[in-house]
């Protein structure tokens, strides 16, 4: 599998359907779209513990509220642009505020509806949520982690955000990696340099360490799939030992994993940190590729960024 190129959102469906064999309280809620997401699969092995509520996402949160006060575990399922915004004020006040235990496994995130246009694409969603108290917030860097990821999310208690991608992605870790929510991983040391990424742009962090190891500089990457809770030893180990961070994010650099790197940074001491990602901006109709070197979410800008920090420039 390593190597292949699949949809984050390829987990969804069969990862359901595994948590639901071994645990009957296990529900999905869709909001119409669940072929698109995958989350229709689980409908069809247990029809039972799987409801619809139309294109009324409201509703779904609602409906995955009163399962979780009766001691459910459901999982709401739809594109990430409406279950963050379109939702978020039955997620704040029907699921957070009362720290129920719903999980939103959504896809479609960033950039990566494209040709769709600014309206299905979520830029702001990681954001809006990381504002929400009891929420954590996280977006897998491939297949294999959105698997283990969701898994993650049933094990845990309270509410969890997962964000997918539409488009494929490349799988870069081995189906035996370990992942727990809120820990990153290290996926290269180096010294001079420490580029954090997560979700999508995990791959062009590690393709750019390859290419500034051409160029003389030992780059560290850090997948930081939890934008909260956020690592934060693995932030300050950073500024301690390279000094010099750049974060990479298929989302607005304004209140996203930038962001919080940025404030753990100023909370302790401090050091530069460059945010790469998309500006404060709407996206438009396009592929998902052009629109990534659009806004320079690409392996040479996060080379030339990070060669420039290195150099004092």
């Amino acid at each position: 599998m390593k190597g292949d190129k699949i949809s984050t959102k390829k987990a969804i469906g069969e990862t359901l359907i595994e948590l639901g064999k071994e645990n009957e309280n296990i529900f999905v809620v869709d909001a119409d779209i669940g072929a698109s997401t995958t989350s229709l699969d689980f409908q069809k092995v247990f029809p039972e513990r799987h409801i619809d509520s139309g294109i009324a996402e409201q509703n779904a949160c609602g409906m995955a509220a009163g399962l979780a006060a009766c001691g459910k575990i459901p999982f709401v399922s739809t594109y990430c642009v409406f279950g963050s915004m379109r939702m978020g004020e039955q997620i704040r006040q029907s699921v957070c505020y009362p720290n129920l235990n719903v999980k939103f496994v959504c896809s479609h995130g960033g950039l990566t509806p494209g040709r769709d246009g600014a309206t299905h694409q979520a830029t702001e969603d990681l954001g809006v949520l990381t504002s929400i108290p009891n929420m954590t917030v996280a977006m897998p860097a491939d297949v294999v982690a959105a698997k283990a990821l969701i898994r993650k999310a049933a094990e845990q208690y309270g509410p969890v955000f997962l964000r997918m991608t539409r488009d494929a992605v490349e799988v870069i870790y081995e189906e035996d990696q370990q992942f727990e929510l809120g820990k990153a991983v290290v996926l290269r040391e180096g010294t001079d340099l420490s580029i954090i990424a997560n979700g999508d742009t995990v791959r062009l962090a590690i393709q750019a360490a390859e290419e500034l190891a051409r160029r003389g500089i030992e780059a560290d990457v850090l997948d930081m799939h939890t934008v909260k809770p956020l690592d934060k030893a693995a932030v300050l180990n950073c500024m301690r030992k390279t000094g010099k961070i750049v974060t990479v994010e298929d989302h607005n650099i304004i209140n996203g994993l930038g962001t919080a790197v940025a404030s753990v940074v100023c909370e302790n001491g401090g050091c530069t940190v460059k945010k790469i990602g998309i500006p404060d901006r709407f996206g438009e109709s396009a592929s998902y590729d052009e629109l990534m070197q659009m806004f320079g979410i690409t392996v040479e800008n996060i080379v030339k960024t990070g060669e420039e920090l290195v150099n004092g420039q």
